[in-house]
């Protein structure tokens, strides 16, 4: 299992939500942390309350739909000099649920693909060649289970797209040290999810971090974070090495 004590993680959506969960947990064991949000006000509360667990953290910002903000804070983390040793792509918008689907506009699926896949995108091309020069690196993307609703069809779509370009770089990371994995945190009661959500947003811990934690390079798995829920953190690595990738249906 890796210990991931003194190294970088960039948490994006971490004033609430997953994104607070997980930056929480993860500053309990010793990672020091970027903490993304629109706005550099959102994650004083966070940045105050992982700081006092004794590590170091930075607020950094940028509306994800607007690239040149993605670029931005990019350019900002590189010159604090600041390594990303890893990366948990949790931000996501979820536009609308249009019951007349056969007239979802065509900004649901431009504001969902900017935000849900154009900005990580970016993200994983400007900071994984760097984790592939010094070794080592970690990359979560969040996905979605969500299927078979229209209603729902930008957000779908986007994350159907992001699970494509995580498996497809996967098969280019696999093997080396540099791990590329997917996330489910499942339906919970947060902003996104509403407060109708079955799931305790607590319930997504350790799951959604334990792709941070797995140690046998390899990449392109899915590990839906209620899977295991109620585990101890090395119970947890212990089963997510155990599974496969899931292969292309055809």
């Amino acid at each position: 299992m890796v210990n991931i004590k003194g190294r970088w993680a960039l948490i994006t959506g971490a004033s609430r939500g997953v994104g607070y969960q997980t930056a929480l947990f993860m500053a309990e064991r010793g990672c020091n942390l970027l903490l993304h949000s629109r706005h550099p006000e959102h994650t004083k509360q966070i940045e105050k309350e992982v700081k006092a667990l004794g590590v170091e953290a930075h607020s950094v910002h940028a509306e994800l739909a607007d690239h040149e903000e993605v670029v931005r804070m990019l350019d900002e983390i590189e010159a604090k000099g600041i390594p990303v040793d890893i990366i948990f792509n949790n931000a996501a918008v979820q536009i609308a649920y249009r019951k007349d689907y056969w007239q979802t506009p065509i900004e649901d699926f431009e504001m969902s693909f900017r935000i849900n896949f154009i900005s990580i995108i970016t993200i994983c091309n400007r900071l994984i060649p760097k984790m592939l020069e010094r070794g080592f690196g970690r990359v979560i993307n969040t996905t979605s289970g969500i299927k078979n609703e229209p209603e729902q069809a930008g957000y779908s779509a986007s994350k159907a797209a992001l699970d494509k370009f995580t498996k497809d770089l996967a098969s280019k990371l696999d093997g080396t040290d540099v791990m590329i994995n997917l996330t489910d945190p499942g339906w919970c009661r947060t902003e996104l999810g509403g407060p109708q959500a079955p799931n305790a947003v607590e319930s997504v811990i350790p799951g959604i971090a334990v792709g941070a934690f797995v140690d046998d390079k390899r990449s392109g798995r899915f590990f839906h974070a209620q899977k295991f829920t109620g585990m101890s953190l090395e119970e947890a690595v212990a089963k997510a090495e155990t599974m496969e990738a899931s292969p292309y249906v055809i």
